[in-house]
């Protein structure tokens, strides 16, 4: 098992980063929205990982943190979220939003999520809810930070949102919107967030 991989940035957008370690491996890592927000800056790196294992494939996800790495194994242990479920989820809420969210019962906030109907996010609750009431609650929050100029925020959200399985046109036309209805300088995780809910 991989806990961790450090080292440098040789690619990085806002779904995955390669990481170049000190013998010249690159390591793709699957990544959400909350770690890309606190890496997207940081030239090296030191990635705490899930190592996803199925039959056609091996998949590295990596965490900045315990806590969300932690939620994300949590959240894996639900019949009818996979990984990649996961991590949408964890690119739609920040860590400390899908605690209170599980903790309380915010069913419609987790029904928000793409992918996540209202069975999926009743079963979040009742098999998450002791868990995280064990663990400690990661009460981080998502802070923006300057991203660039516009143009580039929209093309890094759509590449996000295309990576993560959505439709083209989709994409386009809803980050277009969200981009437009903004009026004036929005950064790209928060193109992403609004374009999830819309997707």
């Amino acid at each position: 098992m991989i806990a961790f991989i450090k080292g440098r940035v040789a690619f990085m957008s806002p779904t995955m980063v390669v990481i170049e370690t000190s013998g010249g491996v690159g390591y793709e890592a699957q990544i959400s929205l909350y770690t890309f927000q606190k890496i997207k800056d940081e030239e090296n790196v030191r990635l705490l990982t899930h190592l996803s294992i199925k039959e056609d494939s091996h998949t590295i996800f990596g965490f900045f943190d315990e806590g969300e790495r932690s939620l994300f194994r949590n959240l894996i242990s639900v019949n009818g979220v996979g990984p990649s479920t996961a991590r949408m989820i964890l690119s739609s809420l920040t860590p400390g939003d899908l605690n209170h969210a599980i903790l309380t019962g915010d069913i419609t906030l987790l029904k928000a999520v793409k992918g996540i109907g209202p069975k999926t996010a009743q079963r979040l609750v009742l098999e998450l809810q002791d868990k995280v009431k064990k663990g400690e609650s990661t009460g981080i929050e998502m802070h923006t930070a300057g991203s660039g100029t516009q143009s580039t925020a929209r093309q890094e959200a759509i590449s996000a949102l295309l990576m993560l399985g959505f439709n083209r046109a989709n994409v386009e036309k809803v980050v277009k919107k969200v981009v437009d209805d903004a009026k004036g300088d929005i950064e790209v995780e928060q193109i992403i967030k609004i374009a999830l809910k819309n997707l």
